[in-house]
């Protein structure tokens, strides 16, 4: 009889603990949104322009459709390398990236593409949302960053706003400003020059 009212006991603490977890998962706050990273942007004084458009999933497709809009237009690439390490690494959209050159300048593994399932549990966003403005979802600062050392020779740069139905603009010393702010430390490469021993 004692036996079994201590199973019975340990059976209620686990649906408790289980319980107990299920409400702190609830409870936890999702990723931001479009209107929170904005507001973050207000608070942090840095001017933003964001244009509204059809949803894009490639560079090809942002082109065809963002018309006239002025700045440097880029891509963010979500890598992962052999050892476990993730990268978002940040660059003008026509920009050749060698990731074997560059898994060989930061000192890492191989590197690929990180999983949408991954990309969506650390940075918050879906594939073709890629935007280094996601860096508000590191809360845990999981990922290095690097960005594209020519990139920030452009005014403005247009990023997606955490969806591909928008354009946000903001200058490159904001956008140092904003990473920054997330308790990130980028690390700016020439990803030109990484790229010139192959046009010999």
């Amino acid at each position: 009889m004692r036996r079994g009212c201590i199973a019975t006991a340990g059976r209620e603490r686990k649906v408790l603990r289980v319980a107990a977890a299920a409400t702190h998962r609830a409870a936890m706050p999702g990723p931001a949104t479009r209107d929170q990273l904005l507001a973050r942007f207000d608070a942090l004084g840095i001017a933003h322009r964001t244009y509204r458009h059809a949803p894009v999933f490639t560079v090809a497709e942002a082109a065809a459709l963002r018309g006239e809009l002025p700045g440097g237009h880029c891509k963010s690439l979500f890598m992962k390398d052999k050892k476990g390490a993730l990268w978002l690494v940040v660059a003008l959209e026509e920009r050749r990236v060698d990731l074997k050159w560059l898994a060989g300048v930061l000192e890492a593994g191989r590197l690929s593409f990180g999983s949408p399932e991954l990309l969506y549990e650390v940075l918050g966003v879906t594939p073709g949302s890629v935007t280094p403005f996601a860096l508000i979802n590191d809360a845990a600062q999981r990922v290095g960053v690097i960005l594209d050392q020519g990139m920030l020779a452009h005014d403005p740069l247009n990023y997606h706003p955490l969806e591909n139905t928008r354009t946000t603009a903001i200058s490159s010393a904001d956008l140092l400003r904003f990473v920054a702010d997330c308790g990130h430390r980028p690390r700016i490469v020439d990803l030109e020059a990484l790229a010139l021993p192959h046009r010999a």
